[in-house]
């Protein structure tokens, strides 16, 4: 495997897809973000650090042509993807009894299926290259089940599953695959939520988050660029041995064997 090769990163212009683009942009990878707002793509790449060339992408990761013509022109303009940091937005909040059999379908193809789609275009820029590393952002709902996300403790387990499934299959081809999975990380996700719960429960946005950094071991909230750091040792040389594994960056609060 090529010392910093290409990396390409879904749902990078914001949150804890550009803390892992910025991440890799640091350690010297030229990097292709893509997204949904070609604005918010711009603002991101000129705000990623590092001397590397970076890209954005306009695509919805959800759309499979979309998402194929994104990674073929990645291709085309920093050559085979090396590291891929599969990323989506998370599905809507809401309980069982709330949801639709369509907001099912989207949480599949935006949750679980923009992950298969991404590896699959990747996997042959990897094998040329003779190696890589895939990284999917999760959830701690792989351990523990999210009050009224049930999209979400549905799907994210899935793509544990599925992590440790290619990690056994492409292991002989020097292809890593793991997954990240935040907890109480500070970005627009996590305050969207929060702000969901205060109107639910009918209580001030600051009093949910004082309550749920009360369960959090460390008292806060995570930082984006603490999660983009686990990211980029994922996807570095001395990250070579590890595999198939489900890492919760969440301050200790999911409280939950592996």
């Amino acid at each position: 495997m090529k010392e910093n090769p290409a990396a390409f990163v879904l749902a990078g212009s914001r949150g804890l897809g550009f803390a892992s683009a910025a991440s890799l942009s640091s350690a010297g990878h030229p990097v292709a973000i893509c997204g949904r707002s070609a604005e918010g793509l711009e603002a991101a790449i000129a705000a990623l650090p590092g001397d590397a060339r970076t890209i954005g992408l306009a695509a919805d990761v959800s759309d499979g042509a979309e998402l194929a013509s994104a990674v073929k022109e990645a291709r085309n303009e920093l050559g085979p993807i090396g590291v891929l940091v599969a990323n989506a937005g998370g599905p809507p909040a809401g309980g069982f009894e709330d949801l639709s059999d369509d907001e099912w379908n989207v949480a599949y193809d935006l949750t679980l299926m923009s992950f298969v789609r991404a590896v699959r275009l990747v996997l042959p820029d990897m094998r040329s290259l003779g190696g890589g590393r895939i990284v999917l952002i999760g959830s701690s709902s792989i351990r523990r089940p999210i009050a009224n996300l049930t999209l979400s403790n549905a799907m994210r387990p899935a793509l544990a599953g599925l992590a440790k499934d290619l990690a056994v299959t492409y292991a002989p081809d020097n292809i890593t695959v793991n997954v990240v999975a935040p907890g109480r990380v500070d970005t627009d996700r996590v305050r969207s939520l929060d702000l969901a719960a205060a109107q639910r429960r009918g209580l001030d946005v600051a009093e949910i988050r004082r309550v749920s950094e009360s369960t959090i071991p460390m008292g806060r909230y995570g930082k984006p660029d603490e999660f983009g750091a686990v990211v980029g040792f994922l996807a570095s040389p001395e990250a070579s041995y590890v595999t198939g594994q489900s890492i919760l960056v969440d301050g200790g609060m999911t409280a939950s064997l592996p």
